[in-house]
């Protein structure tokens, strides 16, 4: 008698569930009204906005490394001069940041038109999310010493840039790092059925119509939410630790000149290393590379496995900066 393993077991008809449904899906007549969400399908990441995110002191390397403009002057204090002045410079940025809401990844299969005008079956990834702009913004305030503090901003209207890198998390044999990094892909022809599927009756955007245009200010009495979905294709079935790194949802920034990299001379900034907050999002799927199902993907740091994520155990998400 033929004995198979209960994992592939259940992986097998968790393949053919999925050949199932969208075809019941299609079957039925397209919905018009937006959906309401059960509870726990949707996921919130508020935003992390710092106070030492908006001001920062560094020299100002194009002049402070320029000893020719060393000098002593007669009439005033050195500390005075514009060289002395470039070693320890105060830069400042109003900083704003925008609620990121997710519902679980997902996995399609879809008719791709290829450049030849021919058709190919493809399985894509994606992740359905929304952007909410709730005002939220601080401005730094320096005082006549020089000293910064931070206040709440004006609400505005803010561009969301959306950046989406899924990126693998595993690493070999030998505790390195295999590389695999996927962009968000736009294609228009495949975002219809996806909103048919996750958010019937709701205008979804792909990342190009996503950052044409201003997200307006949300108030108790006016919603201004915008739907969006990143996309990837040909992701390697094997990974099975991975991240989804989302730039765009905030301004802040942190920089920092590479020591001795800039001479006199050279183009302004040479050797300045600049990192955007980015929001990592962790999650693993515990399948194999010849059945893949979405039902097998897991939101969070797969159980020991804090170190491949660069966080510690049970850290779902994440802002860093990179």
């Amino acid at each position: 008698m033929l004995r198979l393993p209960l994992s592939l077991l259940f992986s097998a008809l968790f393949s053919v569930l999925a050949l199932i449904t969208p075809a019941s899906v299609d079957a039925q007549a397209p919905r018009t009204e937006p959906r309401v969400f059960a509870r726990g399908v949707l996921t919130t990441i508020p935003p992390e906005i710092l106070p030492e995110e908006t001001y920062s002191r560094h020299p100002m390397i194009e002049i402070a490394s320029n000893k020719a403009l060393d000098w002593d002057p007669k009439t005033f204090a050195k500390t005075r001069t514009l060289y002395s002045k470039a070693q320890n410079v105060g830069f400042s940025n109003e900083v704003w940041g925008l609620q990121f809401t997710f519902k679980p990844l997902r996995m399609i299969n879809v008719d791709i038109t290829r450049p030849d005008g021919q058709t190919e079956r493809k399985l894509l990834w994606y992740l359905v999310y929304n952007v909410r702009n709730n005002g939220d913004r601080l401005r730094p305030v320096e005082n006549e010493a020089g000293e910064f503090s931070v206040e709440a901003a004006e609400p505005k209207p803010v561009r969301f840039l959306p950046h989406f890198v899924l990126e693998g998390q595993d690493v070999d044999a030998g505790g390195q790092k295999i590389y695999k990094a996927y962009l968000d892909r736009i294609l228009p022809e495949v975002v219809d059925t996806i909103r048919d599927r996750e958010v019937p009756g709701v205008e979804l955007l792909n990342s190009a119509e996503m950052a044409s245009q201003e997200i307006a200010v949300s108030t108790e009495g006016e919603d201004n939410t915008v739907w969006g979905v990143a996309i990837w294709e040909q992701v390697d079935p094997e990974m099975d630790f991975f991240s989804v790194f989302v730039g765009g949802l905030t301004n802040a920034f942190v920089w920092d000149d590479t020591p001795g990299e800039f001479r006199v001379g050279d183009p302004a900034g040479k050797g300045r290393q600049i990192a955007v907050k980015t929001l990592q999002l962790n999650f693993w799927r515990p399948g194999d590379e010849f059945l893949e199902n979405e039902a097998e993907i897991r939101y969070g740091v797969a159980p020991g496995k804090g170190s491949l994520y660069g966080v510690e155990e049970g850290v779902a998400y994440r802002w860093t900066f990179r």
